[in-house]
């Protein structure tokens, strides 16, 4: 099961590091030139987007790093279920934007997301 969790935390944070540095970097019409299913940047700000890419990132932090070092493992599930929530936040977006076919993909992130976090709750020894 740890192996799942480790492959599963690495191909979400290799995805989620890649898009949050990338909207940490680029400029809004930069952005939403690269990724044309982008449409949802036209929504919101340049701050917005660089935000949004700042979570990411910290989330990213998050599901590796504690569980790799071994200290405060809590912070990987809490982490996944951050994450989570960016994710039902851009599910709501596209849901708003009646972008049904992309929010697939949103909604599968979230799940992905959901089961690393039980995952890591389930195996992490807390306060052993």
């Amino acid at each position: 099961m740890d192996v799942a969790l480790w492959i599963i935390a690495g191909a979400l944070a290799l995805a989620f590091g890649t898009g949050g540095a990338t909207q940490i970097l680029l400029t809004k019409q930069r952005y939403g030139a690269l990724a044309g299913s982008q449409q949802w940047v036209e929504d919101f700000g340049p701050g917005h987007i660089k935000a949004i890419g700042t979570i990411k990132l910290l989330g990213v932090v998050g599901l590796i790093v504690p569980p790799l070092v071994g200290v405060a493992v809590v912070l990987s599930p809490l982490a996944a279920c951050g994450l989570m929530l960016v994710m039902a936040g851009a599910a709501t977006t596209r849901f708003r934007r009646s972008e049904w076919a992309l929010m697939g993909g949103d909604v599968a992130y979230l799940a992905a997301f959901a089961f690393l976090a039980w995952g890591r709750f389930a195996l992490a020894p807390f306060g052993a």
